[in-house]
């Protein structure tokens, strides 16, 4: 069988300035549609047979948005939704994704919840308690102060799959790494959690980072996770504000280039297919 890539993180939208608040003015190259027809092209480029779409917006309309996209576009073989977790109705809910063929998981944005250990709260954990039964993975969109509540998230439900996007976004720009080295090493010891190496060109200096600025928190995650719990992801579009998709693979084509074949293809594909059964 032939090798396949895949682009485990990435997203689309049609840009809409109060729902995407978050694009903020500074980020001005985000202000516009990116949609599945921008991106195949330079899948192909790049030779990735597929992708993995995550949400960015919470909402059910979110899911049905991508949803539409993922049957138009064969090559959109994931997609990561998002579903109210504290909904009385939610093994409802789930039941009815549990439909869609395409739909593998969940994301919420744990980053921007200003009470940072939210993912504690006890109907969070009830909604994250009834995933499994449907076979659905979760996405962790943490930064480094919430890694502790995900390391007692994880330990809650030692069957569930769950992923840490962004490697959990370390203070690159500032080249901090302690802190959140201690916590990575500690949440990589429950084999149910996976990482995406993804995200890093945003936590960089985006004007005037350099490959070799990467290395240290990538050599982190590999040790914690090894090379079977670990996946690329683009984070197309949202790279775009520090690097181009090219840029994007150059940096882990770099870090990979000394792994055996074995190790490569799991992180560009592999890991991302048996993560999200692809």
């Amino acid at each position: 069988m032939a090798y396949i890539n895949i682009d485990a993180h990435q997203h689309f939208w049609k840009f809409d300035p109060v729902r995407d608040n978050w694009i903020t003015d500074d980020m001005q190259v985000l202000k516009r549609d990116f949609l599945p027809v921008h991106l195949e092209p330079i899948l192909k480029e790049f030779h990735f047979s597929g992708s993995v779409v995550v949400q960015s917006d919470q909402s059910e309309k979110e899911n049905e948005f991508q949803l539409s996209n993922a049957e138009q576009y064969p090559f959109i073989k994931g997609v990561v939704g998002w579903v109210n977790l504290h909904a009385a109705d939610i093994e409802d809910r789930l039941a009815y994704y549990k439909s869609f063929n395409k739909l593998k998981g969940f994301r919420h944005i744990l980053q921007g919840e200003l009470q940072r250990d939210f993912m504690l709260n006890p109907a969070f954990k009830n909604g994250i308690s009834r995933l499994k039964k449907f076979g659905f993975t979760y996405d962790l969109l943490i930064l480094p102060d919430q890694l502790e509540f995900a390391k007692m998230l994880v330990a809650a439900y030692p069957d569930q799959p769950f992923v840490i996007d962004h490697i959990a976004k370390p203070f690159i720009k500032d080249k901090k790494t302690t802190a959140w080295k201690k916590a990575i090493q500690e949440i990589a010891l429950h084999k149910n959690v996976w990482c995406k190496i993804s995200g890093l060109v945003t936590e960089a200096d985006l004007q005037n980072w350099k490959t070799e600025d990467f290395a240290p928190y990538i050599n982190v995650i590999v040790e914690a996770f090894g090379t079977d719990r670990i996946m690329f992801g683009s984070d197309w579009p949202v790279c775009l504000l520090a690097a181009n998709y090219g840029e994007i693979k150059n940096i882990v084509d770099d870090y990979f280039l000394s792994f055996s074949l074995t190790e490569q293809e799991a992180f560009f594909g592999g890991n991302a297919i048996n993560f999200y059964k692809l």
